[in-house]
């Protein structure tokens, strides 16, 4: 039988990502992405419960983060869960990670730091054309409907307020 290791999150940068590079040349860039929920408490107060996920990106991806993101910006991450095992080498302790590999990114909502263009994009890193499938263009506008229109004139009595 198959089994499925994905991941879907869509959270808030907490730092900066962190980029370095392998001795091949390849870039891993590390960050952690705050996710919130809504709970009830057993007095039936609202507060926030906020889950702390290590992020990994890897070659292209990870150039992306290096230049777009930054602490607190929006972002779409897909991928699948790794943890990874050491023995502490003071302690002699078993130590443990979890983390997202991430496979999938998409910039939400604007730059929350300078004045970059566009309000998001994303890359994936499938089948992606000569500009890495990373779009910031921000998109054209619709043509204003009017004569050549091929739907029917909105006038205000349309409007049902």
């Amino acid at each position: 039988m198959a089994s499925v290791n994905k991941v879907i999150l869509i959270g808030n940068l907490g730092k900066d990502p962190e980029i370095k590079y392998t001795q091949g040349g390849m870039a891993v860039a590390h960050f952690s992405l705050a996710t919130n929920e809504r709970v009830k408490d057993k007095d039936g107060n609202w507060g926030d419960r906020t889950e702390w996920h290590n992020i990994v990106l890897f070659e292209r991806k990870a150039e992306i983060a290096g230049e777009y993101l930054k602490k607190g910006r929006t972002v779409y991450i897909e991928g699948s869960i790794r943890t990874n095992s050491w023995d502490d080498k003071e302690t002699g302790q078993k130590k443990y990670k979890t983390e997202i590999i991430g496979s999938q990114m998409v910039l939400l909502g604007g730059p929350r730091e300078g004045g970059g263009e566009g309000g998001g994009g994303g890359y994936s890193g499938r089948g992606a054309g000569k500009s890495g499938g990373f779009d910031q263009r921000t998109p054209e506008s619709e043509p204003p409907q009017g004569a050549n229109s091929s739907g029917p004139e909105i006038t205000d009595e349309d409007i049902p307020f």
